[in-house]
């Protein structure tokens, strides 16, 4: 059985998952409302919260107490991977006189409760140090540099990455041995980079397992694949210089720990939303472009393998075994969800999560919670917790004059929950399906006894599916084949275009030769050129014909239009004289 931590103005207090959605007994709620920060260990045995006046660690299992730390100024909390280490960080504040103040990031052993280390951490953005995920070693940026730490022996740095300028590094998931992304912003001229590196191996371009340099980069996301072999990069400006987009521009780069490295060719312009691994690490989601956004999954040699077509998106979920994928539209979209089965492409259920501020998905990989949480939204703040099939299992709304701020799962460690086969039947649920009354669009009141026309400002492109089809060669098509393969198609179309045309005009001039001719009976000499000197004179005749229809209709004519006219009577001439000379 799992739990979900709720904190909000109501206090924090622990709910029981799937099945039964009560209120956790074993857990007391703290009802203060100070609660500024929860955290789980990674294993979600541990849990620890901070209340305005201590910060508590408990035993998720039986609740009991086992440490207290007073720290009444603590907002953020994190355990390291194997719950040796509690970090703490508050806001730093220098004193009266101006001297430095106090460090305010502390390290404290979980077991001792002894404080290892204190640092000062001005900035709360990137405040945590990171850990490999066997705690082998701890790294923190410090004035530009990476200080990496032993053994959680924080006394001595045991290595620093020195470059120019390293504004942010990641370092891998899982086993060891440890790589590292760094990144550098660009200078005077000079590109932005990402380099991967191996620990401890920093000693230069050279050492270095791969590197990226791009320019049109004021700040980078750097995404690990679970299994530590290559990076994605989302490179973003603040400005769009060409004015198309308010969310700047958005590049996405490929970086493989072999050296390889791309820039993913995304088909439609527009800002990159959201970008994620699939677990199996063979794969990632794009969602991009303007509105309507596409989403489309990509395979490792940046080749696109399934194309979702377009739709109202802005973000992509994996389940945590990697076999189902939602794409949703939350934030200033109304909350719809596409949930697929990966393996088969398949649309399993399409629920609708108005107003959401949050989505996760619980360590089982059947349940989903979603959420609309202050300060992002003041009104109707709550959870419901979804299957994924679509069937909405429980729902809960706090008082219209409470306030919810966090809701999240109790983390399990991988394989403790291990894959089920997709579903696409809805499970049963008692709470009826939270499907939201269509919302009538807006007619104004000359048009409201009318019969309503369906008019779309976009025509949504359907899924298809990339990967390329047995039978068809495997290999992409190079640039000159493309090219070659574009020019016979147009070709083929243009024979096709004249054949039917041919076919026309013989039903036509059938059809006129039947019809009784007050003019002249259709007659042919036996040259050819004649017969097209006198076919082109009858085209003329007949245009000239039309615009004196035009002219009498009361149309301003144009002066090429004009002498066309005037010359009426000498085609006619012409025409006379060739028909003669039949």
């Amino acid at each position: 059985l799992f739990t979900l931590p709720v904190r909000g103005s109501e206090g924090l207090y622990m709910v029981n998952g799937p099945p039964s959605f009560t209120e956790s007994t074993a857990f007391q709620r703290d009802s203060g409302k100070n609660c500024k920060a929860v955290a789980f260990s990674k294993d979600g045995s541990l849990f620890a919260w901070c209340n305005g006046e201590k910060v508590n660690i408990v035993n998720v299992t039986n609740a009991e107490l086992l440490r207290s730390f007073d720290l009444p100024k603590a907002v953020c909390l994190e355990f390291s991977p194997k719950n040796n280490v509690l970090a703490t960080w508050q806001a730093y504040t220098t004193a009266k006189d101006g001297t430095a103040g106090v460090p305010n990031l502390q390290l404290h052993d979980v077991k001792t409760g002894k404080c290892l280390k204190s640092f000062i951490q001005k900035k709360i953005q990137n405040w945590c140090p990171c850990w490999a995920d066997d705690e082998s070693i701890c790294a923190r940026n410090v004035n530009n540099e990476v200080h990496f730490f032993e053994s959680n022996n924080f006394n001595t740095i045991a290595n620093k990455l020195h470059l120019q300028k390293v504004n942010d590094f990641v370092l891998s998931p899982g086993a060891q041995p440890t790589k590292v992304a760094v990144y550098v912003p660009g200078s005077k001229g000079a590109p932005s980079f990402v380099r991967l590196y191996q620990y401890p191996n920093f000693g230069g371009p050279q050492s270095a397992l791969a590197n990226k340099s791009f320019f049109k980069a004021d700040k980078v996301t750097m995404l690990w694949n679970k299994k530590a072999t290559a990076v994605l990069v989302i490179a973003s400006t603040e400005v769009d210089k060409t004015g198309a987009s308010y969310y700047g521009e958005q590049t996405l780069h490929y970086i493989a720990t072999n050296g390889e490295s791309a820039v993913v060719q995304l088909p439609k312009n527009g800002p990159i939303y959201d970008v994620v691994w699939n677990p199996n690490s063979l794969e990632f989601c794009a969602v991009y472009g303007f509105m309507p956004a596409k989403a489309t999954v990509f395979n490792l040699k940046c080749d696109p393998v399934f194309d979702f077509g377009t739709g109202p998106r802005n973000a992509a979920y994996y389940s945590p075994h990697g076999h189902i994928l939602v794409l949703a539209g939350f934030g200033n979209l109304r909350g719809q969800m596409e949930v697929w089965d990966v393996k088969n492409y398949k649309l399993i259920s399409k629920p609708v999560a108005s107003d959401s501020t949050y989505f996760a998905w619980c360590p089982d990989g059947e349940h989903i919670v979603t959420a609309t949480c202050a300060p992002r939204l003041r009104v109707s703040n709550g959870y419901k917790i979804w299957h994924y099939t679509g069937s909405l299992l429980h729902s809960y709304e706090v008082p219209s004059n409470e306030e919810m701020w966090q809701v999240s799962w109790q983390p399990f460690l991988d394989g403790v929950f291990p894959a089920k086969a997709v579903k696409y039947q809805a499970v049963p649920s008692e709470l009826p399906s939270a499907e939201p009354k269509p919302a009538q669009a807006y007619r104004p009141p000359a048009l409201r006894n009318k019969p309503v026309t369906s008019s779309k400002l976009h025509e949504d492109e359907p899924p298809q599916n990339m990967k390329p089809q047995s039978g068809s060669s495997d290999k992409p098509l190079s640039k000159t084949a493309l090219k070659n393969q574009r020019k016979h198609e147009a070709k083929k179309a243009a024979k096709q275009e004249a054949k039917a045309d041919a076919n026309q005009e013989s039903t036509q001039s059938s059809a006129s030769q039947n019809a009784p001719r007050s003019a002249v009976p259709a007659v042919t000499s036996g040259d050819p050129e004649v017969d097209k000197k006198i076919k082109n004179l009858k085209k003329k005749l007949k245009a000239i014909e039309q615009l004196k229809e035009q002219a009498a209709a009361g149309k301003q004519l144009e002066k090429n239009q004009l002498e066309k006219i005037q010359k009426e009577t000498a085609l006619l001439q012409e025409l006379e004289d060739l028909e003669l000379g039949l």
